[in-house]
C-alpha cells in the first residue's frame, strides 16, 4: 500500500527557492511515471511536473525553466526543486502517480497530506 508524506513547504518570497520532498513508501515509485501536482486556492489540482521510470520529464508550461523534478531510489524519494518563485505559485502540493485522472483535477483516491507553498510579491 502506498503512502505519501510531502514537506519542505513555507512561506518565500517572490524569486526565492524551495526544494520539495516526498517520501514514498509501498509500490509509489513501481509506477510507470511519478508526478507533483498542485493546488491553488480555489482552483483544480493540476500537474506541475511528471518523471518517468526512464526519467524523461514533463513540465507545465508555467513552471518550466524554473522547476526541476528527481527522484532518489535508494532514499525513496521524490523531490521538486523551484527557483525563481511567483505568487502564481501559490498553492498545496502533492506528489502522486501520474495517471490521467489526476492531471483532469480528479481529488479521488489515495493522497498525502501536501505542503503549502505561499510565495509573497
Amino acid at each position: 500500500q502506498v503512502h505519501l508524506v510531502e514537506s519542505g513547504g513555507g512561506l518565500v518570497q517572490a524569486g526565492g527557492s524551495l526544494r520539495l520532498s516526498c517520501a514514498a513508501s509501498g509500490s509509489f515509485f513501481n509506477a510507470n511515471a511519478v508526478a507533483w501536482y498542485r493546488q491553488p486556492p480555489g482552483k483544480l489540482r493540476e500537474l506541475v511536473a511528471s518523471l518517468t521510470q526512464g526519467g524523461s520529464t514533463n513540465y507545465a508550461d508555467s513552471v518550466k525553466g524554473r522547476f526541476t523534478i528527481s527522484r532518489d531510489n535508494a532514499k525513496n524519494t521524490l523531490y521538486l526543486q523551484m527557483r525563481m518563485l511567483k505568487p502564481e505559485d501559490t498553492a498545496v502540493y502533492y506528489c502522486n502517480t501520474d495517471q490521467p485522472q489526476y492531471r483532469s483535477g480528479y481529488t479521488g483516491g489515495y493522497w498525502g497530506q501536501g505542503t503549502q507553498v505561499i510565495v509573497s510579491s
